[in-house]
């Protein structure tokens, strides 16, 4: 097989896919067949190394832990809890549920990690208070998709988990990186929620005269033993990983565990919720474990068949600008985002990118950080924008598929003028990493 061939491989996978094969299995199959082709026996003992080393990559074993964390905070009933106490104080705002929504999905995207879990949660929590008071079913459905696609940009990110490894920076430092852009991205949403509320009260109608607001004292307990614990353990679980004290697994280890506390705390511990919150995180982690295998596997034999300096020579030789080959790198992941998972794209393109990246002497951090952001924004945008399915799911059929296109698209533009700005203003990305002398956690 030629150095060009093996370009083949990403047509070959993408057919696969088109064609109703699972992700994961597309590229274990595609890397197996081209692996023979190209190196004949050899290439078992290659496609078995990487099974090897994806097994035995401690990082990943970050994954079920922070998975785990969520489901037992989703199961235990906490995270209606946590709604409950931000709906109290966001309720008279202009657009009042949906700020809840937002500050929901940061707080909630913080505590889980993964994208359609936060995006579920918030839904079904939300949707039916906003219905009832005759939110805008746009404004709701825009809303739900962008709190939800926090996940990505909000650490402790299972995206970044799979995303240092492969890209071969820390996963603390990517952490860290991501905090200012994601909740710029939230404080934004926030804003835009708000001001359309304030301008078009139709769209958001305020609570009823009748609907009292409780007292002082009654606020301040539900937020205390219903808000304050929950972003305790947060703080906890990001503080000792951006600090260095503790690694990603350490810190999701800790995460898990004080999940299981709180849930005992709140006497909703029970064995059926261990065991509902044990077989999401399974079935999550199996999916996402096994598309990390099959990624690597499609990027092993990829570069050994001489196609990532295939792509490279092809880049370089062309005479464009680096800002046009970076660019043209993150066009690619954002149209990849339409058809493939986020992990499939990162196991896709990273590795092709960054050694692309670094020749061009781009900041690896930085350019981390704007991928996951364009990452997020290919999740909301349609027709193929996989926050529209998840919201599909949840809600009533009154909520139609025009409302959900009509309603992403300001928050998409939202997310543009962050990714311009993490573009045009390094410093937004790495000013933290550089300030915690960036936590060399692996």
């Amino acid at each position: 097989m030629s150095d060009y061939l093996a370009l083949i491989m990403f047509p070959a996978l993408i057919g696969l896919i088109v064609a109703g094969f699972p992700i994961a299995f597309s590229m274990i199959v595609v890397a197996t067949l081209f692996g023979i082709a190209q190196f004949g026996d050899a290439a078992a003992y290659q496609l078995l190394t990487k099974i090897e080393d994806t097994a035995s990559n401690s990082i990943l074993a970050a994954v079920p832990l922070f998975i785990f964390m969520g489901a037992m905070l989703e199961n235990s009933g906490i995270a209606e809890r946590l709604f409950g106490a931000i709906h109290l104080w966001t309720r008279r705002l202009p657009g009042g549920l949906g700020v809840g929504a937002v500050i929901m999905g940061t707080v909630f995207a913080a505590a889980s990690g993964v994208v359609g879990a936060t995006e579920a949660v918030i839904g079904m929590l939300a949707v039916p208070v906003m219905l009832k008071h005759q939110y805008d079913k746009s404004l709701i459905s825009g809303t739900i998709c962008a709190s939800g696609s926090l996940g990505t940009a909000i650490p402790p990110s299972i995206t970044v988990v799979v995303l240092g490894p492969v890209a071969g920076v820390s996963v603390g430092s990517l952490f860290s990186g991501l905090l200012f852009p994601g909740f710029l991205m939230a404080v934004l949403f926030l804003l835009y929620i708000v001001i359309i509320a304030a301008l078009k009260p139709q769209l958001a109608p305020r609570f009823d005269d009748h609907e009292t607001r409780p007292g002082w004292g009654k606020m301040l307990w539900v937020t205390f033993s219903a808000l304050l614990p929950t972003m305790g353990l947060i703080m906890v679980v990001l503080g000792t990983i951006l600090m260095g004290v503790a690694t990603p697994t350490e810190a999701a280890a800790c995460g898990a565990l004080g999940s299981v506390l709180l849930a005992l705390a709140y006497r909703n511990l029970t064995a059926s919720v261990l065991w509902q919150a044990a077989i999401r995180t399974l079935n999550i982690t199996a999916m996402i474990l096994l598309i990390v295998l099959g990624g690597n596997m499609f990027a092993g034999v990829f570069f050994a068949s001489g196609g990532m300096a295939t792509v490279q020579s092809m880049l370089m030789d062309t005479g464009m600008s680096p800002w046009f080959i970076l660019g043209t790198i993150l066009l690619i992941a954002f149209l990849a985002g339409f058809v493939l998972d986020m992990i499939s794209v990162v196991l896709i393109v990273i590795p092709v990118a960054m050694p692309i990246v670094g020749t061009l002497g781009f900041d690896e951090i930085w350019f981390c950080v704007a991928f996951l952001v364009v990452m997020q924004t290919s999740y909301l945008t349609p027709p193929l924008a996989p926050s529209i399915f998840y919201l599909r799911a949840i809600t009533p059929p009154e909520v139609t598929l025009k409302h959900m296109y009509k309603g992403v698209m300001p928050f998409i533009g939202l997310q543009l003028i962050v990714l311009a700005l993490v573009l045009a203003f390094p410093s937004l990305a790495l000013w933290l990493p550089d300030a915690l002398s960036g936590p060399s956690w692996k």
